[in-house]
């Protein structure tokens, strides 16, 4: 089953203690929308509806993707943020399978998606609120089952050297590029956010094939996986699309985030007002909707249960796998299931640590 449900003993009466404080009159209208979805361990029992914007906003029946699947594994199991909505499940089991036919990648290691009702974080993300984005590392699954404490401990490289702010070239496989176009031609895909440095790399190695570059969108961060975002779904009437991104494939658009935006930050002048962080979402903040799905009953057990168990991981050489005829549609989601432990093989290798 999918580690998020699971939970440890403390966690368990941590989250007690706090839904016991947040049910006194007046208390959700005084705390941070991020701690009360952050305390919720469940998806709600509705149908799945993604509500508000990416930014602003929640997840009403949400699924969790099973921890184990034949093509990727799920990390970070600590953070319970494993859900999202029915379609994006889909939708990320499939590309798993693609990034393996047609980018000769193992597998994926999946990261961030939203919480079990998505909403606001505490930390890490000011989007993957409506379940409808995603992180993909740039580190290919082993050919193993990775314990739950690696995890949340293996290391995760930048492909950014942090001197230059561009591409550290000797982190960068050819097999990355081919993970991002094959993410970004396919057709549910809206966005995908990279680092700055790892869209220049892309706009030198794509060659006459650009127009999926035109999804590639430069952003902070991003330098050991990218960020996939997918549409508003049908069923989702209070779900707010984003804007369409402008013509042409924005590689000419990069000087301002090497030469302004990447600098450091000029020192403060005489007089100058110290930062201050913006304060924190509250729930009149977001949508009405939103105050409904804290009061759902919880789903326990996920629909996707429901349907057959997730095969072990194959033991996959580095050469692509034999071509497999091109899925006409989503593929079913597989359930989460406690996969069987296989033989330890040798890690694939990695890139430097640092």
């Amino acid at each position: 089953m999918g580690w998020g449900t699971t939970g440890t003993g403390w966690m368990g009466a941590a989250a007690l203690c706090l839904a016991m404080v947040l049910a006194a009159p007046g208390a959700r209208a005084q705390t941070p929308a991020k701690e009360l979805f952050g305390a919720e361990r469940l998806p709600s029992q509705a149908k799945p509806e993604s509500i508000g914007f990416y930014s602003k906003g929640c997840l009403q029946g949400g699924m969790e993707m099973p921890a184990d699947g034949p093509t990727w594994q799920v990390m970070k199991p600590s953070r319970n943020r494993a859900f999202a909505h029915p379609t994006m499940i889909r939708f990320l089991q499939q590309l798993s399978a693609d990034a393996r036919r047609e980018a000769g990648w193992n597998g994926l290691l999946f990261g961030d998606m939203a919480q079990p009702r998505g909403g606001p974080m505490r930390d890490g993300h000011a989007s993957h609120q409506i379940g409808l984005d995603a992180d993909i590392y740039l580190t290919e699954m082993p050919n193993r089952r990775l314990s739950r404490e690696e995890r949340d401990s293996m290391p995760l490289p930048s492909v950014i050297d942090k001197r230059t702010r561009h591409l550290d070239e000797r982190r960068w496989r050819p097999e990355m590029a081919a993970l991002i176009r094959t993410a970004a031609k396919e057709p549910q895909v809206e966005r995908i956010f990279v680092h700055p440095g790892i869209k220049e790399k892309l706009c030198k190695v794509a060659g006459r094939d650009r127009a999926w570059l035109n999804k590639v969108r430069p952003m902070y961060g991003h330098d050991y996986h990218f960020h996939v975002r997918i549409g508003c779904q049908p069923g989702s009437p209070n779900c707010r699309s984003q804007e369409e991104t402008v013509a042409g494939d924005g590689c000419d658009k990069l000087d301002w985030w090497f030469d302004v935006a990447l600098q450091p930050p000029p020192p403060p002048k005489p007089g100058d007002k110290p930062y201050k962080k913006p304060p924190p979402i509250f729930m009149n903040a977001l949508p009405k909707a939103c105050a409904g799905v804290l009061r759902q009953p919880d789903a326990g057990v996920v629909a996707a249960r429901e349907t057959a168990p997730a095969p072990a991981v194959p033991a996959a050489p580095r050469a692509p796998a034999p071509s497999a005829p091109a899925a006409s549609a989503l593929a079913p989601v597989l359930a989460p299931a406690e996969a069987p432990m296989l033989d330890r093989l040798p890690m694939p290798r990695m890139r430097p640590a640092g």
